[in-house]
C-alpha cells in the first residue's frame, strides 16, 4: 500500500471569485503535467474536481515541490491582490506504515517524528505500543495515549516530588509505572523498601526491553535490594493494606488515564479516581504525601472536577499543583501533592 501524502495551500480572499474564470487557469498547470479533472457536483458551492495522471494515480501521491511552486504563483497572478493570507502547510500523510499522528488531551492533532514501531502487544487490558522518535527516544503509548518517552525525565521528576522530598529510608508505593522511570529514581535514594503495583506484565517486559533509557536495569527483576513490583490490580491490593493497617510515606499514582482494574464495580472515571484517591489516603501515614499527575493545563473543566473530588475524600486532605513542560506530550502538563489535614 503506497502512503499518500496530502499538500494543501491555505488563502483567504478579500472578495468572492468568481471560479469560472479563475479554475481553468489554475487547471492549466495540471494539464501540463497530463492530468484529467473529474469535476465533482458542489451544488453552487465552489469548486471540486480530482484530478488524474495518465498511469491512474491521483496527483495526490505524486505531487512534486515545482508543482506546488507553479499553483502559488498561478494562484497569486490571476487573483491579483484579492489573497489576503496564503499559506503552504506540510504534507498531511495517510496510509504509511508507521502512524505518526497521536491526539493531544484538548483534542489537537500532532505530527510526531515516529520512524518505526519497536515493540507491540494486546494485553487484557490494554493496547500497548511503544514507537521510536528522532528527539523523544522511545515512547510509550498505551491505547493510543502518550504515556511517557525516554525524554520525559521531567515528569518523572514532578510526579516524585520535584526533588523537595527525602525518600532515604522510606517506605514508598507506586501505583502503575510500569515504565520504571519511577522505581529507577526513587531506588537511587536509598528507601526503605518500593513496593510498585503494575497490572500488566506486558508493559514492564516492554519497557524493560526498549525504554532502558528511563528505566535502567530495575524492571529486569521483581525484587531487589529495596523494591519489590507486584504485577496485579492495585484496587484489591489497596484494600487489603487499607484492612491490615499498613502504612507508607509516599504513595505515587502513576496509574494510566483510563482506569484499568479487575474490580467490576469501578464503572466510570470519577468513580475510579475517588476510590483510588480514599485507599490512597488510607495508606498513607499521617505526615505522608500523595503525588500524581493531573491533566493538561488546557483542561481546566477537568482538573475542577478532579479538584472537588479532593473535597470529597472520607479523609480531610490540603494539596497544591505545579505545572510542567513535559517534552513528549507537547502540552503543560498539572501535578499534584495531597496530604492530610
Amino acid at each position: 500500500v503506497m502512503a499518500l501524502r496530502h499538500y494543501t495551500l491555505d488563502f483567504s480572499l478579500s472578495a468572492p471569485v468568481d471560479s469560472a474564470s479563475t479554475v481553468p487557469g489554475l487547471l492549466s498547470i495540471f494539464h501540463e503535467q497530463e492530468m484529467t479533472e473529474i469535476v465533482h457536483d458542489t451544488r453552487g458551492h465552489g469548486y471540486l474536481a480530482t484530478l488524474v495522471g495518465k498511469n491512474g494515480r491521483a496527483f495526490l501521491s505524486s505531487l512534486s515541490p515545482q508543482l506546488l511552486n507553479a499553483l502559488e504563483t498561478k494562484l497569486k497572478a490571476l487573483l491579483n491582490g484579492n489573497i489576503t493570507r496564503i499559506k503552504r502547510l506540510p504534507a498531511l500523510v495517510r496510509g504509511a506504515k508507521v502512524d505518526r499522528y497521536l491526539p493531544t488531551t484538548d483534542g489537537r492533532l500532532v505530527e510526531y517524528d515516529i520512524d518505526r514501531l519497536v515493540y507491540e502487544e494486546e494485553s487484557a487490558y490494554q493496547n500497548i505500543k511503544i514507537f521510536h522518535s528522532k528527539q523523544f527516544g522511545n515512547i510509550l503509548v498505551l491505547n493510543g495515549d502518550v504515556n511517557l518517552a525516554e525524554s520525559d525525565l521531567a515528569y518523572t521528576k514532578a510526579i516524585m516530588g520535584s526533588g523537595k522530598e527525602n525518600y532515604a529510608g522510606k517506605e514508598v508505593l507506586i501505583l502503575g509505572g510500569g515504565d520504571g522511570g519511577i522505581l529507577a529514581e526513587v531506588v537511587k535514594q536509598k528507601p526503605k523498601m518500593i513496593t510498585m503495583l503494575e497490572i500488566s506484565f506486558l508493559v514492564i517486559d516492554g519497557c524493560k526491553m526498549h525504554m532502558r533509557e528511563t528505566c535502567g536495569d530495575v524492571l529486569d527483576r521483581l525484587k531487589g535490594d529495596c523494591y519489590q513490583i507486584l504485577v496485579e490490580d492495585c484496587v484489591p491490593v489497596l484494600k487489603k493494606y487499607v484492612k491490615e493497617g499498613r502504612m507508607f510515606d509516599y504513595v505515587i499514582n502513576d496509574l494510566t488515564a483510563i482506569p484499568i482494574t479487575t474490580e467490576p464495580e469501578e464503572d466510570s472515571t470519577w468513580e475510579f479516581l475517588r476510590l483510588i484517591l480514599d485507599l490512597s489516603i488510607k495508606v498513607l501515614h499521617p505526615s505522608g504525601k500523595y503525588f500524581t499527575q493531573g491533566n493538561s493545563v488546557n483542561m481546566t473543566e477537568a482538573l475542577s472536577l478532579y479538584e472537588e473530588q479532593l473535597g470529597n475524600l472520607s479523609c480531610p486532605v490540603d494539596f497544591s499543583k505545579e505545572v510542567v513542560c513535559v517534552p513528549s506530550y507537547l502540552e503543560l502538563w498539572v501535578f499534584y501533592t495531597v496530604w492530610k489535614k
